[in-house]
């Protein structure tokens, strides 16, 4: 009979501090939720609605963070955020921009959209260009929208295009950051194996799988360069059409201020904003208080608000579009389920794709009546194979039950992140999504050369050839090494015959588009990896044709999510409009209480993973790709 594994007296001590560090975490969190809402209710109850929309308002869009799939934080982590000065937690949601924007085209309450986009941190290129696409709609149908920064960079500029008017401050000290897209990393091949003695061995599959090089060589392979570059390439000249298509002006200048930055630099004698107003890039100079009195002008001045003219908050315009999120609809639902972040095994808190929480909300979906085809939202580099391997199979079920599943591609769905979405329907990317790395690695290694080095070795007995083969601090034996490459190989037969019996293509053929090559929505379309360019408008309609829903006012769009949120969404949304930070501004010593609420203790929480892993006795077979792009 085996015994439980008995941990040593540090690590008991370390895991008992930890479990009861997360008990008062949970209970103290508990506790506020409740004040919380008594609060909350208490402020609602007292008419402090948010007020109708009124005639010639302006809708404002200032997005602070990176947008996202999903939120990563809880609604009062956000909530607390957006009403202080912290970094942490800044995040806004790509749907709620896309649906605001979409209500705004067609509401005659709104005149006009003004972006304020110096607080919009770097989001994908993908999520970038259905943002763009939502906002050219809203000038299409003749609506003002006018852009201010103190300076752009190259994602926020991508947003700012598609303004009738774009300003700049007169003394900005960053201007429009043109600059093209690069990749670099860090490689450790010296640091580890010559100067620390810890020889990595890497069991790969795939010329182009490029992901764990950093820890192998001291420099990226020729491979690596050649299929980067040409993905890159991609990404970059559409990042030019669109912008030159929204200013008029030839993608061949665009490409031209790029490369001679430093000499144009030079002959404004260093004015950035002079630049940028002479290349055409942006429409005037002003400061903000100038923008701020530019719609007063255009609109109704407001002595109540913020900024001097009647105007409205993304926040609080999408509370009231949730306004009946709280009434129950029985109409039959698409269901839309986010894959957003790295795959790891079991259940993982949103902003992380668990093997284990992700397959549950997909047969969640499967079990539901009410739903009738489901789209998987993909948004992820990858991960572990069998926790990718687990969310597939759940697709896979889903079909078998006679529900069609759609796949929208976001920024990312490469390697782990294709592998979850091959046996859709029809898979949906934008031209410039990151996709493809069909390949898988491993890693493996050992530091009896670094141990040795401070007099540390090693020795002992075993009753059988490979016991103990995976103990870190001895050499990996030549015949356990060559069984983990076997197993790669499998894996990787695994991956490229999945995904052809997926897309109905051979082998050979996926082979040949496969080996870790990383491409853009547009060559994977070529390839036969992607059925179709759209986003998640498209793809929703697709899985509602697929069910037969019929026209769009006879079906439901339902997201279906569960972690970090024990709000319900509409609750949750309110939380996060001016209803909430009248709330906060009521709550006195609660609001320094949220504040410095307890954190879960990161280096812990480290601590018993590492303890965790102790007791593996294999190397993951990892689908993962480095391939997201800074701005």
């Amino acid at each position: 009979m085996n015994e439980p594994r008995r941990h040593g007296p540090i690590a008991s001590l370390i895991i008992g501090v930890w479990n009861a560090i997360n008990f008062t975490r949970r209970l103290v969190l508990n506790l506020l939720f409740l004040l919380v809402l008594v609060l909350l209710l208490a402020v609602l109850l007292h008419d402090r609605e948010l007020a109708p929309v009124e005639a010639n308002t302006t809708l404002v869009i200032a997005p602070r963070g990176q947008i996202v799939e999903q939120f990563t934080c809880d609604a009062f982590s956000r909530f607390m955020a957006r009403n202080s000065d912290s970094d942490r937690c800044r995040e806004a949601r790509l749907r709620d921009l896309l649906a605001s924007l979409d209500a705004a085209r067609t509401d005659p309450n709104i005149n006009r959209v003004a972006l304020y986009l110096d607080e919009l941190g770097p989001s994908g290129f993908a999520t970038l260009r259905e943002v763009a696409s939502a906002l050219a709609a809203v000038r299409a149908a003749h609506k003002q929208v006018i852009a201010y920064g103190d300076n752009y960079s190259q994602g926020q500029y991508m947003l700012a295009a598609q303004a009738d008017e774009i300003y700049l401050d007169p003394m900005s000290q960053g201007g429009v950051q043109l600059t093209g897209l690069a990749s670099y990393r860090q490689y450790f091949r010296t640091a580890l194996q010559d100067k620390l003695g810890v020889d990595v061995r890497l069991f790969k599959v795939g010329t182009f799988k490029s992901a764990a090089e950093p820890f192998i060589l001291d420099a990226a392979s020729p491979e690596a360069k050649e299929a980067d570059l040409f993905w890159m390439g991609d990404v970059w000249q559409r990042m030019l059409a669109d912008i030159g298509k929204a200013r008029g002006l030839a993608p061949a200048a665009l490409q031209t201020y790029a490369d001679t930055l430093p000499a144009e630099v030079a002959a404004s004698q260093g004015d950035l904003a002079r630049l940028a107003l002479d290349q055409k890039l942006v429409t005037g100079l002003k400061t903000r208080e100038e923008v701020d009195d530019l719609l007063t002008q255009r609109g109704v001045a407001d002595a109540n608000a913020e900024d001097g003219y009647r105007s409205v908050a993304l926040e609080d315009y999408v509370a009231r579009l949730s306004g009946d999120g709280s009434r129950p609809d029985s109409r039959p639902a698409v269901a839309v389920v986010v894959a957003e972040g790295e795959i790891a095994g079991g259940k993982q808190p949103p902003g992380k794709i668990g093997g284990d929480s992700t397959a549950d909300l997909l047969e969640q979906a499967r079990d539901d009546d009410g739903v009738k085809a489901v789209v998987l939202r993909v948004n992820s580099p990858g991960g572990e194979v069998f926790a990718s391997e687990r969310i597939r199979r759940a697709v896979a079920a889903l079909k078998a039950d006679g529900k069609p599943v759609v796949v929208s591609m976001g920024d990312v769905a490469a390697s782990g992140g294709y592998w979850i979405s091959m046996n859709a329907d029809r898979i949906y990317a934008d031209p410039s999504t990151i996709t493809g790395s069909i390949g898988i690695f491993g890693l493996f290694p050992s530091i009896d050369r670094t141990l040795d080095r401070i007099g540390v070795h090693t020795d002992g007995v075993a009753t059988a050839t490979y016991a103990g083969a995976f103990d870190i601090t001895r050499p990996l034996d030549p015949g356990m090494a060559s069984t983990i490459q076997a197993v790669i190989d499998k894996g990787y037969r695994d991956f490229t015959g999945r995904v052809a019996k997926a897309r109905g293509r051979s082998i050979e053929q996926i082979n040949a588009v496969a080996q870790g090559r990383v491409w853009s929505g547009a060559q994977a379309k070529e390839r036969g990896l992607v059925d179709a360019f759209g986003g998640l408008r498209e793809a929703v309609a697709d899985a509602a044709a697929r069910a037969k829903l019929g026209k769009p006012d006879a079906w439901q769009t339902r997201w279906i999510e569960t972690g970090g949120n024990a709000l319900p969404p509409w609750l949750d949304t309110v939380l996060q409009s001016r209803i909430g930070a009248n709330l906060l501004a009521d709550a006195g010593p609660l609001a320094s209480l949220l504040s410095t609420r307890a954190q879960e203790a990161a280096p812990l929480r480290f601590v018993k993973d590492a303890l965790a892993q102790q007791n593996r006795h294999h190397v993951t077979a990892l689908a993962y790709c480095f391939c997201s792009l800074p701005q």
